[in-house]
């Protein structure tokens, strides 16, 4: 639901003018974090990954949110309708986009909403819950159930989703079978079709349309393809040159969003743009959290194997692509490589202190994070006061895995005069695998595992979204003959031939 937002923040940065930012940060509603998302650790050169958890917001609070959401209930607050973590990586080479379902049951942490003063204690709910207690305890339930640190929220309710997709022009979809779900009334016959405004909206909401055929796994899978759509169109699209246009999207991006005062400005929100935008498409990897039926309620869904393991890649900052990014790694049953193969990483290590051994440590310690087992180990001619890590021509890479391993800091890494990586161990390091007062990367997760039932997509497919087979559409559904149906149910495909009567929601 949020997806297109993020999308008009690129396209913020190719075309928006400093002449009207004023006007558009005063439409711009922001929210105290307090620190509920943790904290993100800098590697060994300096940089932080970014997080930003998108929500979509189910919240009735206006009379056009009634309209396109159905009846307005009374109480109960607003809901996460869509969840999910944006994670950038430190370098910006790649990104992951972890959607989390909304039907999730698990622990939710204590939390207070400062603009409400509305509390609630610890307990075991569906975590779209969280929200009625403010954007922070949403991010605080994500952190809490994931451990990845959350910097950043982006919050959007659905009147800001059909006039952020109005003011963009509409999204390229293409869909495999006519589909018809009469719960978000989305009806499009099999081939591609321009979603704008409502149509958008109901693309995004479907809950029975698409392969899975529920909130937590088709909804999830129709929003990665929109998603992924929406980035391709705005990245290729290049500078809008009509001023107005630019106004436009701009105005309903900025009216439509909630966000945490990190990003509480247009300045700070191009900045976060500038960081997507870096990321090609094709090293974008699109995941719903594996999740399995709650035995409580089957109409629920608890954390399932491997997600674990999926929250680990991100929290380490590991990339889900291939290297050369022309599938995601869940794509198939081929191995995930890394941008650097650190067994083809053969490093010198020398040792130039007055410790013993200290160059064979070393050696090994990189050994064992699979570097090239023929490195070899020896002693400096003279000794040195600092660590260095040199490195020939167009080796920068591979020095910088080597660093980052080890926890070596960027300031100590440069390029040399040799033929090869050369790591002399000064007098500032005399014990230890790591250098001293470093934060080293995590021991890797195994992405295999991340990515088993993950349906992961790649951000440059282009494929037709899945329509569900299975029969998925109620037999009580409004606008469906009762005598068309039978007690089990019919699939979106037979929906949409039984209901000519029911307007097609795109051309």
């Amino acid at each position: 639901m949020v997806a297109i937002t993020l999308s008009v923040l690129v396209l913020i940065t190719a075309g928006a003018g400093w002449w009207f930012y004023e006007h558009l940060n005063g439409n711009i509603h922001s929210v105290s974090l307090d620190g509920k998302g943790g904290t993100e650790k800098a590697d060994a050169f300096g940089r932080t990954p970014i997080n930003v958890l998108l929500m979509g917001s189910d919240s009735r609070g206006s009379a056009a949110d009634c309209k396109l959401g159905g009846a307005c209930e009374s109480g109960g607050g607003e809901r996460a309708d869509v969840e999910m973590v944006v994670h950038i990586s430190a370098d910006r080479s790649n990104a992951t986009v972890m959607s989390i379902p909304r039907d999730l049951v698990t622990s939710l942490p204590p939390c207070t909403d400062k603009e409400t003063g509305q509390s609630i204690g610890a307990r075991t709910d569906m975590i779209n819950s969280a929200l009625t207690y403010g954007p922070a305890c949403q991010v605080a339930a994500v952190h809490q159930l994931t451990n990845i640190p959350i910097d950043h929220f982006m919050k959007v309710d659905f009147a800001g989703v059909v006039s952020i997709s109005d003011a963009v022009g509409g999204v390229g979809i293409c869909v495999d079978k006519n589909v018809y779900d009469p719960s978000s009334h989305l009806k499009l016959s099999a081939g591609p079709h321009t979603l704008k405004g409502v149509a958008a909206l109901e693309f995004l909401r479907t809950r029975h349309g698409f392969t899975g055929g529920s909130d937590n796994v088709g909804r999830t899978s129709g929003q990665h393809a929109f998603l992924g759509a929406a980035m391709a169109k705005l990245k290729s699209a290049g500078t809008l040159t009509d001023p107005t246009a630019v106004y436009g999207l701009a105005d309903a991006a900025t009216k439509a969003l909630t966000v945490d005062d990190g990003l509480g400005s247009v300045k700070k929100l191009i900045s976060l743009a500038s960081d997507v935008n870096k990321v090609p498409s094709t090293r974008i990897t699109f995941v719903t959290m594996q999740n399995v039926p709650d035995p409580a309620n089957r109409a629920h869904v608890v954390q399932g194997p491997g997600a674990a393991t999926l929250f680990q890649t991100i929290a380490n900052d590991q990339s889900l692509t291939t290297a050369t990014g022309k599938k995601s790694a869940g794509s198939s049953a081929t191995s995930t490589t890394q941008p650097v193969d650190k067994g083809s990483v053969a490093v010198d290590v020398e040792n130039g202190t007055s410790t013993p051994n200290r160059a064979s440590t070393i050696l090994q310690q990189l050994i064992r994070a699979g570097f090239n087992s023929a490195s070899t180990a020896g002693n400096a001619s003279t000794p040195v006061t600092t660590t260095t890590l040199t490195y020939p021509q167009g080796k920068s890479a591979q020095a910088k895995a080597v660093a980052s391993t080890l926890g070596l800091p960027t300031s100590h890494v440069k390029q040399g005069s040799g033929n090869q990586i050369v790591l002399l161990i000064g007098s500032d390091w005399t014990t230890g695998t790591t250098y001293p007062g470093s934060h080293p990367s995590a021991a890797p997760a195994d992405t295999h595992k991340a990515l088993s039932g993950a349906l992961a997509r790649n951000g440059g497919d282009s494929g037709c979204v899945h329509v569900s087979t299975d029969r998925t559409i109620s037999v009580t559904a409004e606008g469906i003959p009762t005598t068309a149906v039978t007690k089990w149910g019919i699939t979106p495909t037979t929906a949409y031939a039984r209901s000519p009567h029911v307007k097609d929601s795109a051309p």
